[in-house]
Parts: structure tokens; C-alpha cells; sequence
């Protein structure tokens, strides 16, 4: 099945230059976001701390359960929606100290006081030490270096160590994007969102490994058009593939975002900017990154030859 004509032509590689630009543009913008905000907004996970998701029989407000809760030691203490529901909320609080058993009860002791008893339903309760945050923040950063790192000798080893360089810059494009985009609508990191990098990183690299492979098996059938050509004969030879793989994968993504609730929202939201990312970096990074490279390579051989 294809979307496209097997014969279409269309100069991806003319518009390197712009979607370069566009990229850095991306990339500075969430920098600049990350840097006024302080760094990424770190969940529980990271961050440490208590959370409780709690549900209310009668509407409520994030200011009154927070006014509710003054009486209790916690520390800084956060109150947000939750889920599609307006009677429910998660409330996040520093304080670790103590049981999580009795946290849970004097947050359900403050609320019951004010709201009545029974129209409070105590749905989840986590904590997380300052420390075990600060280890899980550590090893989720090491689980995308080392996933980096295993991609890197793969690629020199199936292809060349250029090709490796083109794939690993177009995965750091691609997560240094999404982590721009959580940063501008002010969602939070956590091992969920760790887990949904990995998988746009996994996601990304097969798209790119498609082009790659075409890339290679056209240098030996149509290495005398020139490399640039090459590569755009490539990508649009692999068009169709990619709207298709891209298109269902969409699908599937928009759905979990749309109708798998407020657990895995940001998740399905990391996935949902990932794949479109990452669809665009396997035809507009990694691609471009090997005409770059060849023709800095030749470059160098006419020097030395002069």
C-alpha cells in the first residue's frame, strides 16, 4: 500500500538549510524555557516528596484544599487538577518525614474536617525520599546515555561510523525537543516520561535505520548521481513507509492521549511530540548530517591535494 508515487521527487535535501534553522530554533527555545524555569519540573520520582490523589464527593477548589491543609507540617505544598474530573486532584507536598500511612491519614483527617466526613476518597498515596529521587534522577539519565552510547557501536558496526554520528545527533535532537515542549507547558519528568524517551529514541532510530539501509543499497545502484542525490532518492523511496509507520503509530498514541486518562497523559503526550519529531528528524537531520559530513570530507581531500 502506498500514499505516495513510487517515482515522486520532492528536494528534501534542497531545504536542509531552513529545517536546520527551524531545529535550532526548537532546541533554543526549550533551553531558554529550561533556564527561566529553573530546570525541568521534576515529579516525585526525581524530585522526592509525598503525593496523594485524592477525589471529592462535591466540587472543590486547589486553593480551599490547600487552605485545608495549613494545619499540617508539609512543607511546600502543591494542589492541581487531575484527570478529566473537577472534583479531583493531586496533592504533592516536600515533607517525607514520618509514615506514609500516617501522612495519608492526617491528609484525610485536614480534608474530612473541612469537607465533611466521607466526601473524601483517599485514591493513591507515594512517597519518595529526597535521595531515592535524586538515585532514580541519576540512573534515568545513564539509562539515555548508555542507550545512546549501545546505538552508537551498532550503527558503526552495520554501517559507518558516520551514519552512527548522523543517528545519535538526530536522537539528541529529537529528546532535546521534547524535553523543550515539557518544559513550555510545565509538565513533569518522571520514570513514566524517562520510559516514554527511551521509546522515541527506539522509535526514531528505526525510521532512520529504513533511510540509512536505503542510502547504502543506492550508493552502489546510483553512486554516480552524487551523494547528494543519493540521499534524497532515498528518503523519498522510504516516503510512503514513513507515513504510513508514522500515521498508525500516531493513531495509537492520540488515542492513549485522548482516552487513557490522567495517569499516562503526559506519557501519551511525550510519545505524541516524539513521533512527530522524530518522523521529522530521520528525513531532515539524520539524513542531511551524511551530505554534511561528505562534503566537509571532500573538502579536506581537495585541500590536501592542492
Amino acid at each position: 500500500m502506498q500514499f505516495v508515487k513510487p517515482d515522486i521527487n520532492v528536494d528534501f535535501v534542497g531545504k536542509r538549510k531552513a529545517a536546520a534553522i527551524f531545529s535550532l530554533v526548537l532546541i533554543l527555545v526549550g533551553l531558554i524555557s529550561l533556564m527561566v524555569k529553573g530546570g525541568p519540573n521534576y515529579g516525585i520520582d526525581f524530585a522526592g516528596g509525598t503525593l496523594v490523589q485524592v477525589k471529592f464527593e462535591d466540587k472543590a477548589s486547589a486553593g480551599d484544599i490547600k487552605d485545608a491543609l495549613e494545619e499540617l507540617d508539609l512543607g511546600g505544598v502543591v494542589v492541581q487538577q487531575f484527570g478529566d474530573e473537577a472534583n479531583e486532584f493531586l496533592i504533592r507536598a516536600q515533607n517525607t518525614s514520618g509514615e506514609l500511612k500516617g501522612i495519608s491519614q492526617g491528609i484525610s483527617g485536614a480534608l474530612e474536617k473541612s469537607y465533611g466526613d466521607g466526601k473524601v476518597e483517599m485514591r493513591r498515596t507515594e512517597m519518595v525520599g529526597p535521595q531515592v529521587g535524586k538515585d532514580l534522577r541519576a540512573k534515568g539519565m545513564m539509562a539515555l546515555v548508555y542507550a545512546m552510547i549501545g546505538i552508537l557501536i551498532y550503527i558503526t558496526m552495520r554501517f559507518e561510523f558516520r551514519f552512527a554520528v548522523g543517528a545519535i545527533i538526530a536522537l539528541v535532537h529529537d529528546v532535546l525537543i521534547t524535553l523543550g515542549v515539557f518544559s513550555l507547558f510545565g509538565k513533569e519528568i518522571d520514570l513514566p516520561i524517562i520510559a516514554a524517551f527511551l521509546a522515541i529514541i527506539g522509535y526514531s532510530l528505526n525510521d532512520t535505520i529504513i533511510v540509512y539501509d536505503r542510502i547504502r543499497e543506492n550508493m552502489g545502484k546510483h553512486g554516480r548521481e552524487g551523494f547528494t542525490a543519493v540521499v534524497n532518492r532515498s528518503i523519498n523511496e522510504t516516503l510512503s513507509r514513513t507515513i504510513l509507520t508514522s500515521g498508525t503509530t500516531m493513531l495509537v498514541v492520540l488515542a492513549l492521549f485522548v482516552l487513557g486518562g490522567g495517569v499516562i497523559h503526559n506519557f501519551a503526550f511525550a510519545l505524541l511530540v516524539g513521533v512527530v519529531v522524530g518522523t521529522y528528524s530521520s528525513i531532515f537531520v539524520a539524513s542531511p548530517l551524511l551530505i554534511f559530513w561528505e562534503e566537509r570530507r571532500s573538502q579536506k581531500a581537495e585541500t590536501t591535494a592542492a
